[in-house]
């Protein structure tokens, strides 16, 4: 009798284990899953993000090119309205000149191009002149960039978390399979594998970035 009260309570202790082991990985299996969904979606919402970024760069650029071409249109029918005397048609245009280029003109006129070897070839090569587009379409761009290496690590973490919930299902796999040996050493054997692996991914687990 007390033999078979021995067993008995010893098969109540595995029981107990193998139940806490599958409640407990069966709990972090579906936060692993939730996590893996939730880098996901963050990964779609920076490479959203990082299209939306790069679509305003190119606005910006574009806005940029043309101003600047219009500004060397100016510029050139000013310089030959210079070249032939005209200097009525010169003051005229100059005192039409747009930003930057009526920023930078007069600097420009200032360093004697004519005489000067070491003047700028044009306004337009001088620090004075900065459409603000062209900024903005760099500091766009370096947003996208950002945003694109953004959602790579958020990528990757989802991945991440994938082969975690795998590991975690592996861990479940090995607790019920306890239940089904007949052996008791082979079930304490599973029952200890399926423990250690699943502290060692908690562990793995606690170490990641988390979404809420």
């Amino acid at each position: 009798m007390d033999a078979r009260a021995t067993t008995h309570d010893r098969t109540d202790w595995r029981e107990l284990v193998t139940v806490v082991l599958l409640s407990v990985t069966a709990i972090l299996t579906a936060w692993t899953g939730f996590q893996a969904s939730k880098w996901s979606g963050a990964m779609s919402i920076a490479f959203s993000q990082a299209s939306t970024a790069r679509i305003e760069a190119s606005r910006l650029d574009a806005d940029a090119n043309r101003k600047q071409t219009i500004q060397v249109q100016l510029f050139s029918q000013w310089l030959s309205a210079y070249q032939q005397g005209d200097t009525q048609l010169a003051d005229f245009l100059e005192q039409r000149f747009p930003e930057p280029l009526k920023t930078a003109f007069p600097v420009w006129i200032a360093s004697r191009p004519l005489q000067n070897p070491d003047a700028a070839a044009s306004p337009f090569a001088l620090p004075e002149y900065a459409i603000p587009e062209t900024a903005q379409a760099e500091a766009s761009d370096a947003r996208a960039d950002a945003k694109f290496r953004e959602a790579l690590r958020n990528n990757q973490r989802g991945d991440n978390y994938t082969a975690l919930t795998i590991a975690f299902a592996a861990v479940l796999f090995f607790g019920a399979l306890a239940g089904r040996m007949r052996d008791r050493r082979s079930q304490w054997a599973l029952l200890t594998l399926g423990i250690v692996g699943c502290l060692v991914l908690s562990g793995i687990l606690v170490s990641f970035p988390k979404l809420v």
